[in-house]
């Protein structure tokens, strides 16, 4: 089965900025998130050694969950003044390195990947996605997995279908109900008030859904009142959670799978690219990954890891857990 692997830029990018220490080109310009960012790509690529390879940025014009709640992340702080250009920098050298880049007015990364995913699905890859954002996990099936760095650059969670509802108590294609009920501080929305994880995970197991609850409304308003009063002042809240919180996966956007086949990457110019901000341990990393015939030098570790759910994965340079 060809493996797909679809990485989160915007959450990688910053997951790296605020791991790795200050790094400078000898002009000064910041490169530390730079270093992070690849390290964790050329890590993947020898892991699993995927077919394709694809990576996908935030649009930054307003998408539509922002034209649905005109406070919608509007809480989160403005990007660092070293960071915002490092940005700039990886699409840079992502393009020398002929590494497919999606960004797409109006949508997020998210919305990019899901519709990517669903595709990649239904032609029978094998798709692992890297990212630290949680809302991923309702893309979760038995063919799509969720790659999350819990510490560093290298130490990850592995989530398939069994690792989610363990973790949460409800099953990959319920967590937007979940997310509906509960809201979203980092993203900016509420749910129901009052309705926290627990109280959210056996309604939603007991009915299925938020839409199966508001049916049900008089059924849970009899058994307990005070939850019955909750739901229902807090009904308008959760349709629009359950619009904000759902990833697109039909998202009208063109994209062709052979331009994400990892034999398109030019290795020199990845090099090169590389090489231009005074990295030496990157380049030399990009040698041992590829063989002198641009295929991936790797251990078959990513044939073990297709099927390992939940465990601590030895004798591997990424720790999964």
């Amino acid at each position: 089965m060809e493996k797909f692997i679809l990485i989160d830029g915007n959450a990688i990018v910053h997951r790296a900025y605020h791991v790795m220490p200050s790094l400078t080109r000898s002009d000064g310009t910041p490169t530390g998130a730079v270093q992070g960012f690849f390290s964790m790509i050329l890590k993947i690529i020898t892991e699993f050694s995927p077919e394709h390879i694809a990576i996908a940025f935030d649009s930054p014009s307003p998408n539509f969950r922002k034209e649905l709640f005109k406070d919608y992340q509007s809480q989160r702080p403005a990007m660092e003044s070293d960071l915002s250009p490092q940005f700039g920098i990886i699409q840079g050298i992502l393009k020398n390195a002929k590494i497919s880049v999606y960004a797409v007015e109006g949508l997020e990364a998210d919305d990019i990947i899901g519709t990517i995913a669903e595709k990649a699905k239904k032609t029978g890859h094998l798709v692992y996605i890297l990212t630290g954002d949680r809302d991923m996990l309702q893309l979760v099936n038995h063919k799509t997995k969720i790659l999350a760095p819990v510490k560093g650059i290298s130490e990850m969670v592995l989530f398939d279908e069994d690792r989610v509802k363990e973790k949460y108590g409800v099953s990959p294609s319920q967590f937007v109900e979940l997310k509906t009920l509960m809201g979203d501080s980092s993203d900016n929305y509420p749910g129901v008030s009052g309705i926290g994880p627990k109280t959210a995970s056996n309604l939603i197991n007991e009915f299925g859904s938020v839409d199966n609850i508001y049916k049900n409304i008089s059924k849970i308003k009899n058994k307990n009142p005070k939850l019955g009063e909750k739901l229902e002042n807090g009904k308008d809240n959760a349709k629009l959670a359950h619009q904000l919180a759902t990833i697109l996966t039909n998202a009208p956007f063109k994209y062709d799978f052979s331009d994400c086949d990892i034999k398109n990457l030019d290795i020199v110019g990845f090099k090169k690219a590389l090489e231009s901000y005074d990295f030496k341990t990157l380049p030399k990393r990009l040698d041992e990954v590829f063989s002198k015939s641009g295929k991936v030098v790797t251990a078959n570790a990513g044939s073990r890891l297709q099927t390992i759910s939940g465990k601590k994965i030895e004798k591997t340079q990424m720790k999964l857990i």
